[in-house]
C-alpha cells in the first residue's frame, strides 16, 4: 500500500542517503492521536504506554509530500492503520536515519531482501555505479508481489517465492551461501530478523568476511 505523507511539518526533512530510514507513527485503533514524549531512549505516551510506531525505508521525498509503501499483513498497528486511513489524517515522522554510503572501491554487490526490503533496494540500485556487478536476490510471498526495479546495466535480479512451511528469508540463506565472495565483495541483506541473524552469523563465521563490508538489518520478525 502506497501512503503519501504531506504537510508543512516536513519543511527541513532531508533524506541524502540511500536505504536510509524514518519512523512512522500513528494512533492506536479506537484512540485519539497523540505525538508522544522521547525520553532520551524511547518515545512514550502520556500514559507511560509505547505509541504505535515502525520503521519504513521512503520511496522518495519531493515537493508531493513523502511517499512510504507499506507491506500489507494481517495484525500489527501500522499494518491495521493503513488498511482504514482517510486523507487528511493526522501522524508523525521521526528521522531519518543513516542509510547506506556506497563503497567506490567494490567490484560487486550482493543485495539481499524481502517485501520490505524492496524500496531500499531501488535505491541502492539507483546509485551503485554501472560498472559494479550487482546480484539481487528478493524474497515474495508469491509471483504477484514482484514490481519493477531500477534499471541496471550490470545487475541480475532473482525473485523468490518459499515453498509452503519454509521460514522467511529462507531463500535468501540459502542464497548468500552459494555466491561469491571475495574481497571486492559488498553485501546488503535486510529482513526477517532471524533470517539476517542467520545471514549475518554465516558472512561472519563461516566467511570471514569483514563486518566493514556489510550491512544487515532485521526489518521485522515473525510473532510469537
Amino acid at each position: 500500500m502506497r501512503v503519501v505523507l504531506g504537510g508543512a511539518e516536513l519543511a527541513g526533512l532531508e533524506i541524502s542517503e540511500p536505504a536510509a530510514s524514518v519512523r512512522l507513527l500513528v494512533k492506536w485503533p479506537d484512540e485519539l492521536f497523540e505525538i508522544p514524549t522521547w525520553n532520551g531512549n524511547e518515545f512514550l505516551l502520556a500514559d507511560g504506554r509505547r505509541p504505535a510506531l515502525r520503521t519504513f525505508t521512503p520511496v522518495s521525498l519531493n515537493n508531493s509530500g513523502l511517499t512510504l509503501d507499506i507491506v500489507r499483513h494481517g495484525g500489527g498497528a501500522i499494518a491495521g492503520w493503513v488498511e482504514t486511513v482517510t486523507p487528511g489524517e493526522p501522524c508523525a515522522i521521526s528521522g531519518p536515519g543513516r542509510g547506506e554510503e556506497i563503497d567506490p572501491s567494490a567490484d560487486r554487490y550482493v543485495l539481499l531482501g524481502d517485501e520490505t526490503a524492496i524500496p531500499a533496494i531501488e535505491q541502492l540500485l539507483g546509485v551503485i555505479a554501472d560498472d559494479v556487478e550487482v546480484e539481487v536476490h528478493l524474497e515474495i510471498v508469491d509471483d504477484q508481489a514482484r514490481l519493477d526495479l531500477p534499471a541496471h546495466p550490470r545487475a541480475e535480479v532473482t525473485w523468490h517465492v518459499p515453498t509452503m512451511g519454509n521460514s522467511p528469508g529462507s531463500t535468501l540463506q540459502r542464497a548468500v551461501e552459494e555466491t561469491g565472495i571475495d574481497e571486492t565483495t559488498r553485501v546488503w541483506a535486510a529482513g526477517e530478523a532471524a533470517a539476517m541473524q542467520a545471514i549475518r552469523k554465516h558472512l561472519f563465521e563461516i566467511r570471514g568476511m569483514a563486518r566493514s563490508h556489510t550491512t544487515v538489518r532485521g526489518y521485522w520478525k515473525v510473532p510469537r
